[in-house]
């Protein structure tokens, strides 16, 4: 029976790192068209509007009290999702998502330091390979790092700060709650910064992450299929977490990368240089080793 479980939440896993790498796929082909702060938005306000039909049938129960907490999982977890999306435009697809898969060994150091809690010199060692392969991604020249470098690490980090909330937010909130207030910031936030950029003359935000263009034809049908596919990847993680240990479904989830080399080799015939692939296989080292510390 246990057997059976493992390999329930595997392959739970293994679909939603494929509908992630595909969600990837639609925000790059957007990306051309799209300016990030527009396309963050309509991921979200799909959610937004998934979890509020949901509302009806089953409502929220919560404790409350960590309201602070709560905005700042939101926020955080959108400004990570900026990061992560601005880089899936402007690098290759198996890069961005590398970036992003550095969560895990973030998550590991934050906790160390801000939760007291263990961590073995095994775990320390995979923070060290996981880093290794993140400079190898890189390739920085000298001192200096490229935009994406730093959105890239963000997206980590800011991912890690996120999750590592979410450990204490669940003793008070609904789950649904605290994806709830990530998805509406993931939603206003956005407006917001457009709206600052046209009237406030805030430029920033339009040099870096594109102004507004109106959807048109096949484009409502590549930002139906990036909430589609973002969704059901969301629903085949938590089935999967609730079907086995999370440290075998946290290593499973590095799939997601090997997806995103398929796709991004495919669609933009960019598959990773030997250094950029060297520093792909690092990471998933790193974070299966991460992984297998909390099993």
């Amino acid at each position: 029976m246990n057997f059976l479980r493992i390999n329930d939440g595997v392959l739970y896993m293994l679909i939603a790192s494929f509908c992630f790498a595909l969600m990837g796929v639609f925000v790059k082909i957007l990306s051309s068209s799209f300016g990030i702060l527009e396309i963050t938005f309509f991921r979200n306000i799909f959610g937004v509007a998934l979890i509020g039909v949901t509302l009806f049938n089953s409502p929220l129960k919560n404790k409350g009290g960590k309201i602070g907490l709560l905005f700042f999982r939101g926020i955080i977890g959108f400004l990570a999702l900026l990061a992560w999306f601005y880089n899936i435009a402007h690098i290759p697809l198996a890069d961005a998502m590398t970036f992003s898969r550095t969560a895990p060994i973030f998550t590991a150091v934050i906790a160390f330091f801000a939760l007291n809690e263990r961590l073995s010199k095994k775990g320390w060692a995979a923070i060290f390979i996981g880093f290794a392969g993140v400079i190898f991604i890189m390739k920085p020249s000298g001192l200096s790092l490229k935009t994406t470098d730093i959105m890239g690490l963000f997206s980590g980090f800011g991912a890690a700060l996120a999750y590592t909330s979410v450990r204490e937010l669940k003793k008070y909130y609904d789950t649904r709650t605290i994806v709830l207030f990530f998805m509406s910031a993931g939603s206003i936030c956005p407006v917001l910064m457009v709206l600052a950029n046209n009237f406030l003359h805030i430029s920033f935000f339009g040099e870096f992450f594109g102004n507004v263009s109106v959807p048109k034809g096949i484009d409502w049908i590549y930002i139906i299929c990036m909430g589609v596919f973002a969704t059901i990847a969301q629903i085949f993680m938590t089935r999967a977490y609730g079907a086995t240990k999370a440290g075998i479904v946290s290593a499973v989830s590095y799939a997601d990368i090997v997806f995103s080399v398929i796709f991004g080799t495919i669609i933009w015939n960019s598959f990773p240089d030997l250094f950029g692939l060297f520093g792909i296989i690092l990471v998933i080292l790193s974070g299966i080793i991460v992984a297998k510390e909390k099993i």
